[in-house]
């Protein structure tokens, strides 16, 4: 056996004894992957890198990877571990038929591995952008994370199947570090439902009203947090927090019934203005340091409508749920107060989407008009946008939110070009944005209906759909709502409608001719016109281009002038022109690796002989 040089066993020991050390900094954020708790990921930004820390209750194999789709299809994978002492970390792919492969560039950089009597731990690394086509690029959109391990190590179990121990994840691996100031001993209020039966139908929207305790002195919440009853994670999609009329007195407060029914108490249709947004999938919200969300003020909300969506697609019966919110405030003043503006299209069937596509786009405009009016007489010097909230529905593929100014557009403001329904969270943005008059945001929504056979419409329901953002900024300011919806009339002409009955006096309306529409509804005729794929790119086409309704509202009801009006949408460059990815190539770290390997021997290799040892 030819003998290693000594400079060989001192490389080979520094890179044992770099997998031994602890990991270096902190992983600001983490969670949970399974029910069990056996499996927990923590994770942090390293410049152009992302470090990884995983504690996995086993002493086999542990698997981590991302995927477009949750699965195991043409995934990236990383498999590592402890055997016998010996640390190892491979990097894999699968291709379409879930076949696992050795990646030619292996791009994940082990940091640290543990093994003890119960868990093993590993800590790596890899680039954002790797220029592996074997990878995949790590963005601020949502990623699905996928997770198995194995009671034996890879050695001994091969490429064995890991059976039950597995599952993924959405999570928004990119999401900025929060500043957490808060005291564990700040007070906090609950709002939350008692003992709601949830209707065995796929679609409720409840209401609750509640008064908000804190009275007479100014105070800001400082953090929001979900309490969904437990086993009722994938009940509760939604909930929505309402400021209401002031007016109102403590007789609204005795009971909640189903939102949007004919026979609700007429004090919820007080409740039009945003204050809080959550949504399935999503923790807790915590402000920015400089502001928070204000009450106890003649200005503030006294009374609000918590509106929680239950999505019960099995019609399961006998549900109660006690869902609700956490307020966490404090009376140390912020400077600023916080206002949400819900922008995108106004939820109705203006709104539509043919069956069969691959991709349909629909736009909600928060138009130059709106934002000129409302902010030129609140805020000529802007507002400051610190955090956005992109929702659609079970159709929903990306979600951006475009931003132009002067004509110009601008970076995008948020984005989730991988959208899951089942998680849908804040976006913190890394950097403030200001929202000047003047301004043009554009919700610009994604979908697929390629396993739809009828139309699918704007609307509640899980099965409607929907394209909103809500944009959480400071200093508060009279808009609450800025948004759109195309004209309806070239809708009807495109499917080949000559009239309808005037006045209209049924909704949806009811066609006049041609005769083989006479008589039908507006859903029903566009349920009955022949969609092929073609005709649905010239739909999309002609909706993107129609004059657009504008809804520009401020609080209690109250409308701006601009309310009501038509406007043309503005002339945008389609598609969005992504910014190019800068990768990095993994030979090159490892020269630098390499490199400074061979430095640090250099200065420290008469201290080799005081490492620990590696396994624990």
């Amino acid at each position: 056996m030819r003998r290693l040089r000594p400079w060989a066993l001192v490389l080979g020991g520094l890179l044992f004894a770099a997998a031994a050390a602890g990991p270096p900094r902190s992983y600001p954020h983490s969670a949970v992957l399974d029910g069990a708790a056996a499996y927990r990921l923590h994770w942090g930004r390293r410049d152009s890198a992302l470090a990884f820390r995983l504690e996995v209750r086993t002493r086999g194999y542990v698997g981590f990877g991302l995927s477009a789709s949750g699965g195991m299809a043409s995934a990236d994978i990383v498999v590592g571990g402890v055997e016998r002492g010996q640390p190892y970390l491979q990097d894999y792919f699968t291709d379409e038929n879930r076949v696992l492969k050795k990646d030619p560039q292996q791009d994940y950089h082990l940091e640290y591995a543990m093994e003890n009597s119960t868990h093993t731990v590993l800590a790596f690394s890899r680039e954002l952008h790797t220029c592996d086509t074997n990878d995949k690029s790590i963005t601020e959109s949502t990623v699905r994370v996928i997770w198995a391990y194995h009671h034996k190590d890879m050695g001994e179990a091969g490429q064995n199947y890991h059976g039950a121990n597995r599952g993924t994840k959405s999570l928004r691996l990119l999401n900025p570090e929060k500043e957490e100031v808060l005291s564990a001993s700040l007070p906090y209020f609950d709002l939350t439902n008692k003992d709601v039966p949830v209707p065995d139908k796929d679609t409720t929207y409840w209401c609750q009203m509640f008064k908000i305790p804190i009275q007479h002195e100014k105070h800001h919440v400082t953090k929001v947090e979900p309490l969904i009853q437990k086993g009722h994670e994938n009940l509760v999609h939604h909930i929505l927090l309402y400021q209401c009329s002031s007016n109102l007195n403590d007789t609204v407060l005795d009971y909640g019934h189903e939102c949007y029914h004919p026979n609700m108490p007429d004090s919820f249709l007080t409740c039009e203005t945003v204050i809080f947004a959550w949504a399935i999938g999503g923790e807790g919200f915590t402000y920015p340091p400089h502001v928070g969300l204000s009450i106890g003020t003649a200005a503030d909300p006294q009374f609000v409508l918590m509106e929680v969506h239950y999505d019960n697609p099995s019609y399961t019966e006998g549900l109660i749920d006690n869902s609700g919110l956490r307020l966490i405030y404090t009376p140390v003043l912020r400077k600023y107060d916080a206002g949400v503006i819900e922008a995108g299209l106004w939820v109705s069937l203006f709104h539509n989407i043919p069956p069969g596509m691959p991709e349909f786009v629909s736009e909600g405009h928060c138009t130059l008009e709106c934002l000129e009016e409302a902010l030129g007489a609140e805020r000529p010097t802007g507002i400051h946008v610190f955090a956005v909230l992109l929702h659609a529905h079970l159709a929903g593929r990306a979600i951006r939110m475009r931003h132009f100014h002067n004509g110009e557009e601008q970076k995008l403001l948020a984005y989730d070009d991988e959208f899951d329904f089942n998680f849908q969270e804040f976006q913190y943005l890394k950097e403030e944005r200001t929202i000047l008059p003047g301004d043009n945001l554009i919700t610009e929504c994604h979908y697929s209906t390629v396993d739809r056979v009828r139309m699918t419409w704007g609307g509640l329901s899980t099965r409607n759909e929907m394209c909103l953002s809500y944009l959480l900024y400071y200093p508060r300011i009279n808009l609450t709502r800025c948004a759109s919806i195309p004209d309806i009339m070239e809708q009807l002409q495109f499917i080949g409608v000559k009239e309808i009955y005037r006045p209209v006096r049924t909704w949806p309306f009811i066609i006049k001719s041609p005769k083989q529409y006479k008589n039908l509804s507006f859903m029903d005729a566009m349920n009955k016109f022949k969609w092929s794929r073609s005709e649905g790119l010239s739909y999309n086409e002609l909706v993107l281009k129609l004059p657009v309704n504008v809804r520009c509202s401020k609080t209690d009801n109250a409308e701006w002038s601009i309310q009501g009006m038509t406007a043309l949408p503005p002339e945008i460059e389609r598609p969005y022109k992504t910014e190019p990815v800068i990768c990095s190539s993994s030979s090159c770290l490892c020269c630098s690796l390499f490199l400074t390997l061979l430095f640090v021997v250099h200065v420290t290799a008469n201290t080799l002989g005081n490492i620990g040892p590696f396994v624990y």
